[in-house]
């Protein structure tokens, strides 16, 4: 039986020697727990789509279907961290723009494989803090007393307090910082930038990973104090200080911290009302 919150693993690969060699490398680790092996792209996909894994290492070429074709078959809320491991070299930069964790490339030895598997871990515990986290805020928001929170924001208004949120937009966001959940106030936020499945929260001179999508994190925030200036960026209109022309084309947007962005062409009109 597996451990409670153990890592649960899919192996994939047409090569049985291979298959052997990754679950006797797993065999001494308890935090992880194979659940299913394949070797073949279709008896992987019906693997992956059954058994949900957390985790699957996957060979690039293999009967019927490749593993790149595996992870195209699965839609984004359904792909699990993949570790490709393959004996060719040349698909490498595709594995990272696809967004897999590594690539290991056959033969390795032990300690390039611990690697990979240690990496794995880092990405699994702060995917699983996050998720946690916006499990908790969601039951504070519900288990609250909207007349006790909106007396509160009441009161904000009248001691001459920052604007409320526009209905329907959270006042925090749950953040895992190391071993603790920080619950950071939107009003905290400076700027947001996009780093893959993640987004890097800049507040107040820290900065916080945080698993989301840009998208995702935008659609929670009011647009009448965020502003998306780059598809790769999000700002706070109160912490803009400046707009900077550089050249005849480039705008940039420099931030009472500092910090200076670049304004893609498609998103300078949401700016010109700070003009």
């Amino acid at each position: 039986m597996d451990s409670p919150g153990a890592i649960r693993a899919v192996i994939v690969d047409d090569e049985p020697l291979a298959r052997e060699g990754i679950r006797m490398l797993l065999a001494g680790d308890p935090e992880v727990a194979i659940a299913a092996e394949s070797g073949d792209g279709p008896g992987a996909l019906e693997l992956i789509r059954r058994l949900r894994p957390d985790l699957v290492f996957l060979d690039v070429q293999m009967p019927e279907m490749n593993g790149f074709e595996v992870m195209a078959s699965l839609p984004p809320g359904e792909l699990p961290a993949v570790i490709f491991v393959t004996a060719f070299d040349r698909y490498a930069l595709r594995a990272f723009e696809v967004h897999a964790l590594d690539y290991l490339l056959k033969p390795f030895d032990d300690d390039r494989f611990y690697d990979a598997l240690r990496r794995a871990k880092a990405h699994l515990r702060l995917s699983r803090m996050s998720d946690l986290s916006q499990r908790l805020l969601s039951l504070l928001q519900s288990y609250g007393d909207p007349a006790a929170a909106a007396a509160a924001r009441a009161r904000e208004g009248a001691a001459g307090g920052s604007e409320p949120p526009a209905a329907g937009h959270p006042r925090r966001l749950a953040i895992k910082d190391g071993c603790r959940v920080v619950f950071l106030s939107v009003d905290e936020i400076d700027w947001i930038e996009a780093a893959d499945y993640y987004v890097q929260i800049h507040a107040g001179g820290k900065s916080y990973l945080h698993r989301e999508t840009m998208n995702s994190v935008e659609g929670k925030l009011d647009p009448a104090r965020f502003v998306r200036i780059h598809r790769s960026a999000i700002v706070n209109r109160d912490r803009i200080k400046e707009l900077r022309t550089q050249g005849r084309r480039e705008t940039v947007v420099v931030l009472a911290g500092g910090a200076e962005l670049k304004v893609a062409r498609s998103h300078r009109e949401k700016l010109s009302a700070l003009r």
